[in-house]
């Protein structure tokens, strides 16, 4: 493998890192040879998984939806590891209910977390980025910010504003060197997805093309491809990374 792909001598901080996808990117930073900085709410999976990592990782609380918190978060991170080269805006909440019966105290709070808290990391980070000539930003969107998903009014509003906001400012950072991309995630088997009754596997999950549920180390890879040195030329990109479930209906298979 081309050391284009390694994030030797990069520190990531991930939001929502204690579990599910987070926990898969940040053991994968790892494995890549980066130092990880887990940030979540859930302490005792956060110090766990951190503690897991070895050496180089580190847990820190962050409620997403305060400055302050950032602030301390993105200053242990230099504090620990000399620098912050990228940042995985991942923490977010969702529900399930039809846009006219959910609540506008619900929809204000998906929000505040999904859309807000991206914001926040993005207006903590940059500066930070901008003085060590660069960094990659990934911000975990979905497959319900890039289509029409129903019961999703307003986790799907906030993905859709999440792929928007991460080419804005793709744009106003590129003679900076800071990459801003979007992952969008299909239908992963999570923590936060298992209650639906989803289970990973052929055949799980017949709206994708591939038929498929996917995991979180599927995301964690296409994460980790875009904050690595592999990627210098990509920014303002959305990837898709839902077994062809946004490219259009799954179709049954072809017989003899």
């Amino acid at each position: 493998m081309s050391n284009a792909f390694g994030l030797h001598g990069k520190t990531v901080l991930i939001t929502g890192g204690s579990r599910g996808i987070g926990a898969a990117i940040a053991r994968q930073v790892v494995t890549a040879g980066g130092a990880v900085v887990i940030a979540d709410v859930l302490d005792d999976d956060g110090k766990a998984t951190a503690a897991d990592l070895g050496e180089r990782a580190r847990f820190v609380h962050l409620d997403v939806t305060s400055e302050e918190q950032w602030r301390q978060a993105v200053e242990l991170a230099v504090a620990e590891f000399g620098t912050l080269s990228g940042l995985v805006n991942n923490a977010g909440i969702a529900t399930a209910q039809l846009l006219h019966e959910e609540s506008v105290e619900n929809f204000r709070k998906v929000i505040d977390v999904n859309l807000t808290g991206v914001f926040i990391g993005l207006k903590t980070a940059i500066p930070v980025m901008q003085r060590n000539g660069g960094g990659s930003i990934v911000n975990i969107s979905s497959a319900a910010g890039l289509m029409g998903v129903a019961l999703t009014s307003s986790y799907g509003a906030s993905k859709w504003a999440v792929r928007g906001m991460s080419k804005i400012v793709a744009v106003e950072q590129g003679l900076s060197r800071v990459r801003v991309n979007s992952v969008h995630p299909g239908m992963i088997y999570t923590p936060m997805t298992a209650p639906t009754g989803i289970e990973p596997g052929e055949g799980g999950y017949t709206n994708a093309p591939m038929a498929r549920v996917g995991v979180p180390d599927e995301i964690a890879s296409a994460v980790v491809y875009l904050l690595s040195d592999a990627a210098a030329y990509v920014t303002g990109a959305e990837l898709a990374v839902d077994g062809g479930w946004t490219a259009g209906p799954a179709v049954k298979p072809v017989t003899e």
